[in-house]
């Protein structure tokens, strides 16, 4: 067993990118493989194989590994639901809420599960590649640290850290987290990555030197910019467009403060017949062929947000005029009459009108749904997967007309009666081939493309594990998972 941790100087340094990269490089190479990531808060996530909630970075990662995604490969997510707290879910399941005070005393619980987990992952795997978050240099938040040098330390690993070129600063960034760590932590980072770098190599060389003389310590190698690159998102928003030519679908999607699982939409952003755009606060709510509500983490301050923007207006004018509106999740839960939350899981208790416009009521309960599932569109009885995160129960007439019949025999969501309503509780809807196809001819694309996103996502990682072997000292990172005697016998 061996274990390798990523660090980064910055958050989105390239962390899950580089760990990423090595899961499917070593798994090329019949190494058995896994990724960790001790703490992750994030409000992305993914249902994994043994029924509990991790991280969404971590199953792709698992992908990259050829693995099934399992909770152990993240042992404690943070969602968070205000700016100051958040629900801690450990090992797959909500334990409850904390505000940011209570969890960092509650750290030294959180880290006996990371280490339960790390040791599982270490009997039944060569090497587990370890994702840190943030920057291992947060002064304040240094003390019973679990994410990053806390780990470390704990479990006796290596470090690299990874410095993104491309916004600016990097010797500083390197250097600068270097000097804040401990002497015992500096001495555990085996060496640096620089990411994201665009231009001749030759210009970059004698900062390269003088990192190496300044510090005592090797550069790994320089990752080029990647152009025409996609790997979900963490956490943050990707609000880039990019131009597509011939017919296209507009698409739009408010991007609420708590906005949750919108890498659902990836395999909308990057299908070449749609425009999709995320509308943040402040901006104008454009035309479009399709509105989608997202998932979020506080559905009633979220909706009360949409009100506040002028979103409700701006829905009822644009299905006035014949567009169509689509609820993931949460939603899905606002497009009915009512939202109640007793028990106050998501702020204080109370209840919410909703937008009304399918017949149907939603309370919020303590037993969060999680599910893999697999079922049949209504629209064209087309083959669906996805899978469920949501602790609200909806019962209403309009969920007679369903959106899925699901295979377990359960039904999903629900359609109005006129067809421009439609609503699912069902994340990674657009990754089935043809439920996607499906449901972009009903929001108005006449021919539409096929696309496989898993061949996509596929596609990218191993561009990514191509750059390990061309931009990385190969030998060098095989010492550090413990395989040069491996693969130089």
């Amino acid at each position: 067993m061996s274990t390798l941790m990523v660090q980064g100087t910055t958050s989105d340094a390239g962390k899950s990118t580089l760990v990423t990269a090595l899961c499917r490089w070593l798994s090329r190479r019949g190494v058995s493989v896994v990724p960790f990531k001790p703490q992750n808060m994030a409000l992305n996530s993914a249902v994994t194989a043994d029924g509990g909630e991790i991280g969404r970075a971590q199953a792709v990662q698992a992908q990259a590994a050829r693995l099934a995604p399992h909770t152990d490969m993240n042992p404690i997510l943070l969602k968070p639901n205000s700016d100051t707290g958040a629900q801690v879910i450990i090992h797959g399941r909500a334990i409850g809420n904390m505000d940011a005070v209570a969890y960092h005393d509650y750290k030294r619980v959180a880290m006996t599960a990371v280490l339960d987990s790390h040791r599982r992952l270490s009997t039944d795997f060569d090497v587990v590649m370890v994702e840190g978050a943030g920057s291992p240099a947060e002064i304040n938040l240094r003390a019973n640290d679990i994410a990053n040098m806390g780990f470390a330390e704990a479990v006796d690993c290596p470090v690299i850290l990874i410095a993104d070129i491309d916004k600016g600063g990097v010797f500083a960034h390197l250097v600068g987290t270097l000097e804040l760590l401990s002497g015992s932590e500096q001495a555990r980072v085996k060496g640096f990555v620089i990411n994201r770098f665009r231009g001749d190599i030759a210009l970059l060389q004698p900062g390269l030197d003088w990192l190496e003389q300044r510090t005592g310590k090797p550069v790994l190698g320089v990752l080029p910019y990647l152009m025409d690159f996609h790997l979900e998102a963490e956490d943050a928003v990707d609000v880039r467009q990019s131009i597509k030519e011939g017919q296209t679908l507009n698409v739009v999607v408010p991007v609420l403060p708590r906005i949750s699982n919108h890498t659902d939409f990836d395999p909308l952003r990057l299908h070449p017949q749609v425009d999709l755009r995320f509308i943040g606060p402040g901006q104008r709510v454009p035309s479009a062929d399709l509105i989608i509500l997202p998932g979020s983490k506080s559905v009633r301050a979220d909706l009360a947000w949409l009100r506040e923007n002028g979103w409700e207006t701006a829905i009822t004018r644009h299905l006035r005029y014949g567009g169509k509106l689509l609820g993931v999740c949460g939603g899905l839960q606002m497009l009915g009459e009512r939202i109640a939350d007793p028990l106050g899981l998501e702020g204080a208790p109370g209840l919410s009108q909703g937008l009304g416009l399918l017949e149907f009521s939603t309370t919020l309960m303590s037993c969060k749904q999680l599910r893999n599932v697999r079922g049949r569109l209504a629209l064209g009885d087309e083959e669906i997967s996805g899978y469920e995160i949501h602790a609200g129960v909806s019962t209403g007439p309009a969920l007679e007309r369903a959106a899925v019949r699901l295979d377990d025999g359960r039904f999903d969501g629900a359609i109005s009666k006129d067809g421009q309503v439609l609503g699912t509780y069902l994340h990674g809807l657009f990754e089935s081939p043809s439920a996607c196809m499906a449901l972009l001819r009903w929001a108005g694309l006449e021919q539409v493309q096929q696309v496989d996103y898993y061949a996509l996502r596929e596609r990218d990682i191993e561009r990514l594990a191509d750059l390990i072997d061309a931009h990385l000292d190969t030998g060098c990172l095989l010492a550090l998972c413990g395989l040069e005697e491996r693969f130089t016998k």
